[in-house]
């Protein structure tokens, strides 16, 4: 039986990949309204955009994994073009899972989303067992989130501690009501979250507000709707399997990281880090008598050493991890 072939290190793979992102741009990068466009017509940019991606057709296992090794090995810049464009509808399905959040321009979102994409074809080792998409859809949710951080002033959830904690709990606490056989209305939710009804009335209105119509059709002369075209494409039961075997092992390794931290650490950690309602530095510094500042510093420095603790501790955690971006 021969053995399994090495991957050859290839120094001329990163000038070549370039040439795939440049040969992307046009398709990757969706378009805006022009002058061009006839005053009489409405102009549609995701429409179009999503008409356009639409003639990708989509990848087998096989496909990816042939395709991932010219780009690892050759630096095929057309191999390279392919896993990305037979990608795009996955960076709009995932766009829209953050669109409640960015409340803007969602072309945006997937703008961002595709360099993320672009990216994971750069980053991806066909010789791990993992689906192509599977493995991309983290570096794009990275992009996407990176981008609406830096944007943050752009995001309009309110500057009260109420509206924030709305933003944040809104969702999930009205889907806790309905599990327990409960009416989710104003006045209930308003008692569950210690904020006014008012408050719940228009932050709901705002999360409604903003969705993408999916029911639109594709085209004006067309029966198919934007959702159809966007397609099941739904986890495999292999990726199902090792994405609750990655949660079970993060569990264990979380428990095992907190064994090693100061009370204080531990402390912060669970306020900070891992709490769905965050404590603010001005709150962790007034109990332990620290600044905002150091408050920040020790938070830092946590993240640093779980990310160090885990690299250490589990097998391909960067490829979990899904990117590189620095805070």
């Amino acid at each position: 039986m021969s053995k399994s072939k090495k991957k050859p290190k290839n120094k001329s793979k990163s000038l070549k990949t370039k040439s795939a992102a440049k040969n992307v741009d046009n398709i990757s990068a969706p378009p805006r309204s022009s002058s061009s466009d006839s005053a009489l017509v409405k102009f549609d940019p995701l429409q179009r955009y999503l008409v356009e991606i639409s003639k990708y057709k989509l990848l087998t296992r096989e496909q990816e994994i042939e395709l991932g090794k010219k780009v690892q090995e050759e630096g095929d810049s057309e191999a390279a073009y392919v896993l990305v464009t037979a990608n795009l509808r996955l960076v709009v399905k995932i766009a829209l899972e953050f669109q409640r959040v960015w409340m803007q321009n969602l072309l945006d979102l997937i703008q961002e989303g595709n360099i993320g994409l672009m990216q994971a074809v750069n980053k991806f080792d066909p010789y791990k067992n993992v689906k192509f998409s599977y493995y991309a859809s983290f570096w794009i949710k990275a992009y996407i989130l990176k981008f609406i951080m830096d944007n943050w002033r752009l995001v309009k959830i309110g500057t009260t501690q109420g509206q924030r904690k709305l933003f944040f709990k809104l969702k999930k606490e009205k889907q806790k009501l309905i599990d327990e056989g409960f009416d989710p209305k104003p006045k209930l939710l308003s008692e569950r979250l210690g904020v006014s009804e008012r408050e719940i009335v228009d932050m709901d209105q705002r999360l409604d507000g903003w969705d993408v119509s999916l029911d639109a059709p594709l085209k004006d002369d067309s029966d198919t709707e934007r959702i159809e075209f966007l397609g099941t494409d739904v986890e495999s039961t292999e990726d199902q399997v090792a994405k609750k075997e990655m949660e079970a092992l993060l569990h264990n390794k979380i428990s095992e990281f907190k064994k090693m931290m100061t009370p204080r650490e531990l402390d912060i950690f669970e306020q900070r880090i891992f709490s769905d309602s965050p404590a603010t530095l001005q709150e962790i510094g007034d109990r332990y008598g620290i600044s905002r500042e150091r408050v920040r510093q020790v938070e830092k420095n946590i993240i640093k050493k779980m990310r160090e603790f885990f690299k250490r501790e589990i097998p391909d955690f960067d490829m979990y991890e899904g990117v590189g971006i620095s805070d």
